[in-house]
């Protein structure tokens, strides 16, 4: 049997645990966050979404896929003349200057920071599939 002056003890104690444990599962919550999201949503997010068309056609599955082939976004003429497919390499240079790219798109924002790019551009990897499921 605990002796009641050691209930204040084993009270501080269930409460570490408990508030100890929690932290664990919030930095397991972040842990699971794929790196780059934030950086898509906060620099991409305004104009474009993984999975809906909005300003800017949606992202999901752009890693390997045809410039302005998806079905129902309204592509400029800049991107319907561009051929190949979006790979990373492509990508990184369409994020430094689309409109040196591709003059006269729809698209002005550029990302001048490198590690910035590759975080949004694994990011995008990530949710695309591979080339062969496509």
């Amino acid at each position: 049997m605990i002796q009641p002056a050691l209930f204040p003890i084993r009270r501080a104690l269930t409460l570490s645990v408990l508030v100890l444990g929690s932290w664990g599962m919030v930095g397991s919550a972040v842990a699971q966050t794929p790196p780059g999201a934030a950086l898509y949503q906060a620099k991409c997010g305004g104009c474009h979404s993984l999975d809906s068309n909005r300003i800017g056609p949606s992202h999901r599955g752009v890693v390997g896929r045809k410039p302005a082939s998806v079905a129902g976004y309204a592509y400029s003429a800049a991107i319907k003349k561009l051929t190949g497919v979006w790979t990373p390499a492509r990508l990184d240079t369409w994020l430094q200057g689309p409109q040196k790219v591709a003059p006269g798109s729809k698209m002005f924002l550029t990302i001048a920071d490198p590690a910035t790019r590759a975080s949004i551009i694994a990011y995008l990897q990530s949710v695309s599939p591979p080339a062969a499921a496509k």
